[in-house]
């Protein structure tokens, strides 16, 4: 299936970077289905979980929708990507401002980069939420970096970071204090903590990438 051909559903739960994203696959030759009906989702090739804010809030907001059920499935049965908070949010669980479930797609939780270890190596003291951009160290083999150069630049804005409890789903790391989650992968499943929508002609690389993908080839090879 060719980039000109596949329908790519964005998952509208009234939060997030929707627009951005759906201008980013339109541009790519895609086309962008921004909705908050899963019975329209479901008419998909691929499914983009974007989000920006709090994780509470966001699965609320998808409880109010009922999306998390069409969430769950399309996870399973469909090349997916998680966006920043979209990647959160797959996981088990939550520590931002308070405990909260998340959809336990993913087995690991977010928590918040701790006070005592954002330090810079000049002595500077580093600022939460961490924002810009920074590299991309990938660790396995998968079509989504195909073309996407080792340690490229990505943009980051985020106040907690993904910490999995299975080590096989790590698919790149950051750095910002110390090496934290910055992708992962398993299976049809792929998510990053960065913006690629919003990280230049390498992002597109990427989003081209997933427009292409099948869901399978290569995911979780080790470098």
């Amino acid at each position: 299936m060719s980039a000109a051909t596949t329908r790519v559903g964005i998952i509208d739960y009234g939060m997030g970077n929707l627009y951005s994203v759906a201008k980013a696959v339109e541009y790519l030759g895609g086309k962008a289905i921004i909705s908050d009906q899963a019975s329209e989702l479901a008419t998909t090739d691929r499914i983009i979980f974007p989000g920006v804010g709090a994780f509470g809030d966001c699965m609320a907001a998808l409880e109010a929708r009922e999306l998390s059920d069409f969430v769950c499935v399309a996870a399973q049965t469909r090349p997916f990507l998680g966006i920043c908070l979209g990647m959160q949010m797959l996981m088990d669980g939550s520590m931002e401002h308070g405990e909260h479930a998340g959809l336990g797609l993913l087995p690991g939780r977010v928590i918040p980069f701790p006070e005592e270890a954002l330090q810079a190596a000049d002595g500077r003291r580093l600022k939460i939420p961490h924002m810009g951009w920074n590299e991309l160290h990938q660790l396995v083999e998968h079509p989504l970096f195909a073309g996407v150069p080792q340690n490229a630049y990505f943009y980051f804005v985020h106040s907690f970071y993904v910490e999995p409890a299975a080590p096989e789903i790590l698919a790149a790391f950051s750095d910002y204090a110390f090496p934290f989650c910055a992708a992962m992968a398993a299976d049809n499943l792929f998510a990053l903590q960065c913006h690629p929508e919003k990280s230049g002609t390498t992002g597109l690389r990427l989003l081209g990438n997933f427009l292409g993908w099948d869901g399978e080839a290569g995911a979780n090879c080790a470098l």
